[in-house]
């Protein structure tokens, strides 16, 4: 895929399609116009319609950064920002790593400065920094204990650059998560919105997860939740700092390290593609 300077009126945008564990992404390059970025709100709203535009769970723009090997922005599908994704930042670091030539890599993001390296058997490794578990860093509305929040069944609020609530359950296949992902995305304690995860334990260091994430809705996998969950669960008494988490779109591994929240899974470049010039002069 070439960069930015590689568009022209008559041929549009370039984009790509891809997706870690099912979690799936646009990526926009936008390399090569001095770290100016291309996405709009109003764009990304477009393109995440699944029947008007592309669909993703998530938007992620490449820029130029002068700190790091590239910048990283996220969107959601609702044409919010998003603070972390760590599937899209996996799949972007593999693909900017193949075409320098690299096995590690450094970039930025919303969060600051990330690490990311792709392991013998192709999958991709992010460390997404140390988690924030001090109530007014994740944020929430006010002073709670965040290892037991004031909500029914006393979840978990943890930080990964976005706000996540962790709810440990029987079993997180019971769990209506169409009334209750929206209903907890939404609740006054979380003045920035939530992401919202259920999770049982499954087996020594081993968990089954859900999840509903602001401003997208269902996902097949979370790479912020995931870690978010892990630290809840090894906080909580559950699991050690090494688990691995099976999701609807596949498994997750996550390692919380000295230097941050490792987070280990596949990725996959599906497809390249074209937005047209009439599409992009509609939804500038």
């Amino acid at each position: 895929m070439g960069q930015m300077t590689d568009q022209t009126p008559e041929t549009g945008l370039r984009f790509m399609k891809m997706h870690g564990a099912g979690n799936d992404f646009v990526v926009i390059d936008s390399r090569g116009r001095g770290g100016a970025a291309m996405v709009t709100p109003a764009l990304a709203r477009a393109l995440g319609d699944r029947n008007r535009g592309v669909g993703f769970d998530q938007l992620a723009e490449i820029r130029d950064s002068d700190q790091a090997d590239f910048v990283l922005d996220f969107w959601n599908n609702d044409g919010s920002r998003a603070g972390a994704c760590g599937n899209a930042t996996r799949c972007v670091s593999d693909y900017v790593m193949a075409g320098a030539g690299k096995k590690a890599i450094s970039l930025v993001t919303q969060r600051g400065g990330l690490a990311a390296v792709r392991l013998p058997d192709g999958r991709v490794s992010v460390n997404m920094g140390h988690p924030q578990t001090d109530w007014a860093e994740v944020p929430l509305a006010g002073a709670v204990d965040t290892l037991h929040l004031p909500l029914p069944g006393g979840p978990v609020a943890v930080g990964m650059g976005n706000p996540h609530c962790v709810f440990f359950v029987e079993d997180a296949e019971d769990v209506n998560l169409p009334q209750l992902g929206p209903r907890y995305e939404h609740d006054p304690l979380f003045p920035e919105r939530t992401n919202v995860e259920f999770a049982s334990l499954i087996g020594p260091d081993r968990l089954r997860m859900r999840v509903w994430e602001r401003g997208a809705g269902i996902t097949l996998a979370c790479g912020s939740g995931a870690c978010a969950t892990a630290v809840a669960a090894h906080l909580r008494g559950l699991t050690g700092r090494k688990v691995a988490l099976e999701l609807d779109g596949g498994v997750l591994e996550v390692d919380w390290r000295e230097d941050g929240v490792w987070m280990t899974g596949p990725v996959a470049h599906v497809f390249d593609g074209w937005l047209s010039p009439d599409y992009l002069a509609q939804n500038a």
